[in-house]
């Protein structure tokens, strides 16, 4: 008897620790203020901006892809796409925490491509590092990509939106 009351008891303190304890934060944060309409990145300075109009409401270090000058001819030459594209999705399941898609390839990218002999390539991200990332040590090392921290790419994500352009500068 005294068995089934201490074992009533402690089932009962346990499962008010379990409600007493928080839920691990959400990787999906809200975002309120005014809506970015341009996505700006510099490779040569490594740096990315979220604007509004004219006026930088965010600014941030990049990692691009581990050979960051010039414009990515071809799947695979390890560049970072140069032009003007646009946000065409997000992905909230990516293996790189969250991401965002940018429209590479266009025609040209494409046409260019082909007249290489090779694939255009695609699945251009701007994404967070993920477990894989986090394993990175070189600043450049994505195959293309545009990388932040985790924490940075949860409030990119919650604040850009499919259809914004986005400019890539060398």
């Amino acid at each position: 008897m005294i068995l089934t009351i201490r074992n009533l008891v402690a089932l009962m303190m346990l499962v008010l620790v379990a409600a007493c304890s928080s839920p691990p934060p959400s990787k999906f944060k809200t975002y309120n203020g005014p809506p970015v309409t341009q996505v700006v990145v510099k490779k040569s300075e490594r740096q990315m901006f979220l604007l509004s109009g004219k006026k930088v409401l965010k600014a941030y270090q990049v990692g691009l892809g581990p050979q960051p000058v010039g414009h990515k001819m071809f799947e695979g030459d390890g560049r970072t796409p140069e032009g003007i594209y646009y946000i065409n999705r997000q992905n909230p399941n990516s293996q790189y925490h969250l991401s965002l898609g940018i429209s590479y390839p266009d025609t040209e990218d494409a046409a260019r491509a082909m007249m290489l002999g090779q694939q255009p390539g695609g699945d251009i991200m701007i994404h967070g590092r993920g477990p894989y990332g986090n394993k990175q040590t070189l600043r450049d090392w994505t195959a293309g990509c545009i990388a932040v921290n985790d924490d940075e790419m949860e409030d990119i994500f919650s604040m850009v939106r499919p259809g914004v352009p986005i400019v890539i500068y060398p």
